[in-house]
């Protein structure tokens, strides 16, 4: 029987099933690349604003406590988002005839909340209480990253699963005395050795359940 393809095309064969596997390798890894990239996890970029409200000046220089804003955080599992009263607290004597402020006297004056856009939003099918966390010596800044050098809001961190994992599998690296867990200028200890060994003792003080914390059930319910 005549031979029906050529020598060569053995040669092409091979070329295209190494080109395949080649584009395949850069298909994914573009697309990785462009998972953890601030274009989907909007990291490190700021959203518009009804008001430009700076951590950095309420947190970082006039040292408010988180919990004097979000004030159910410590039991519940929302943390949520001050309302005009509380703004007005302040801002009815200082700074009341300031510009950027006008959105918070007619929110106070029409009774309307003002909508502020979301920076942190898990998809629905993610459980996440903060309550727990708080309990269980997570900080704030662990989290929303250092809060209090922001001028404006920015998302700190992916919230994609593997970065949620670091913490749940290994909570020692994260985890901080109670008292600790809305000082945002917190730091552990500098030797790893003794930060690690501090940990170890606070995930057993806290009586934190390593094991269980990898459950799936933990996070989807």
């Amino acid at each position: 029987m005549a031979q029906v393809f050529h020598r060569s095309a053995n040669v092409l064969a091979r070329a295209s099933i190494i080109g395949g596997g080649l584009a395949a390798v850069a298909i994914v890894s573009i697309a990785s690349v462009i998972y953890r990239s601030p274009v989907l996890t909007q990291v490190n970029i700021a959203k518009d604003q009804p008001i430009p409200f700076s951590h950095q000046r309420h947190v970082g220089a006039n040292g408010i406590d988180c919990r004097y804003c979000h004030t159910s955080v410590e039991k519940s599992g929302v943390a949520n988002i001050p309302p005009t009263e509380t703004c007005m607290t302040c801002h009815s004597q200082i700074l009341a005839d300031a510009p950027m402020l006008q959105p918070v006297h007619e929110s106070w004056k029409s009774g309307k909340p003002i909508e502020w856009t979301r920076v942190y939003d898990l998809p629905d099918f993610v459980y996440f209480d903060h309550s727990i966390h708080v309990a269980k010596g997570i900080g704030c800044t662990t989290c929303h990253g250092e809060i209090q050098t922001m001028p404006l809001t920015l998302k700190a961190t992916t919230l994609h699963m593997s970065w949620c994992l670091e913490c749940h599998r290994a909570p020692e690296k994260f985890i901080r005395p109670k008292d600790k867990v809305f000082d945002v200028d917190w730091k552990p200890a500098a030797d790893r050795g003794e930060r690690l060994e501090a940990g170890l003792k606070l995930v057993e003080e806290y009586n934190v359940n390593v094991e269980q914390l990898t459950n799936c059930s933990i996070c989807h319910r």
